[in-house]
């Protein structure tokens, strides 16, 4: 019995109990082994990420050498996505605003007492608008020289002063621009506007009350709009018009009173023309 018990003592017998130990042993070792493998595969993956996403920035940034210059160009970047993505955004209150102040009509703000000039770049632009409907017979076109009708409205102390603006003047207006386009004839295409004279010294203010009117004006008559036509120049006048807020705008075209319903031409000539001072409202 002794002899047994010292042979089960000896490891590697026909023992079991201590032979398993060392296959245990061994098989942790290996899992560890696994383990810290495992853990610097992962470490160099990673370092290679890092590389290759620092090459990726690099070649995005233009090939910079310094880390100061890709910042930068990254912080550039940014910026630049950043103003993109706010021009898509509803603008501002007070913006909307100011879009609605710039395109109000000039009949929606307050008459002046200002006196209008025929040299300015406005006054040109109502003029070559003017023209234009003439030539191509379209009120449309000249309808931006003509008196506004949110002016109108506010300047006459009638009733219905909107329909009177619409069922008389323009439709006045439209009469006059056919009758001025027949004027060139035929050869319409070859006609150029050379200026809009204005005797600046015809004008003279309307005051409050007078012709039916609850807001005073200045009244210009007669100008004369010049332009060549095959090698010829000519002219024809511009019968009445009224200031707002420092500018000339046509309020008859034709003629201020008129027999009929049709269109008339003011004193057409060869040359340019000249302009005789009527007084009228």
């Amino acid at each position: 019995m002794l002899v047994i018990d010292c042979v089960r003592c000896i490891p590697g017998t026909l023992g079991s109990g201590m032979a398993l130990e060392p296959d245990r042993l061994d098989a942790r070792r290996r899992r560890a082994r696994r383990r810290r493998t495992q853990r610097r595969l992962f470490a160099a993956l990673a370092c290679v990420a890092i590389v290759s996403l620092v090459l990726v920035v690099a070649g995005a940034a233009g090939g910079s050498h310094t880390a100061g210059t890709h910042t930068l160009r990254i912080a550039a970047t940014a910026k630049k996505v950043a103003r993109t993505v706010s021009l898509s955004e509803p603008l501002p209150r007070h913006r909307h605003a100011h879009a609605h102040r710039a395109a109000a009509s000039p009949g929606s703000l307050p008459q002046t007492h200002a006196y209008p000039s025929g040299k300015t770049a406005q006054f040109r632009s109502l003029m070559v608008a003017l023209w234009d409907g003439v030539v191509h017979d379209s009120l449309d076109r000249a309808l931006p020289a003509f008196f506004p009708k949110a002016a109108y409205v506010r300047l006459k102390a009638i009733t219905s002063a909107g329909s009177d603006w619409t069922d008389r003047l323009v439709h006045d207006y439209h009469l006059d621009i056919a009758a001025a386009h027949a004027l060139l004839g035929r050869h319409f295409a070859n006609a150029h506007l050379l200026t809009v004279k204005v005797i600046s010294s015809y004008g003279h203010w309307i005051e409050p009350g007078v012709c039916a009117n609850s807001i005073g004006y200045y009244e210009l008559p007669n100008a004369r709009v010049v332009y060549r036509e095959d090698g010829r120049i000519r002219s024809f006048g511009i019968a009445s018009m009224i200031s707002w807020r420092g500018v000339w705008y046509v309020v008859h075209l034709g003629a201020i009173l008129r027999p009929g319903n049709s269109g008339e031409v003011d004193e057409p000539a060869s040359g340019s023309g000249a302009s005789v001072y009527s007084g009228t409202c």
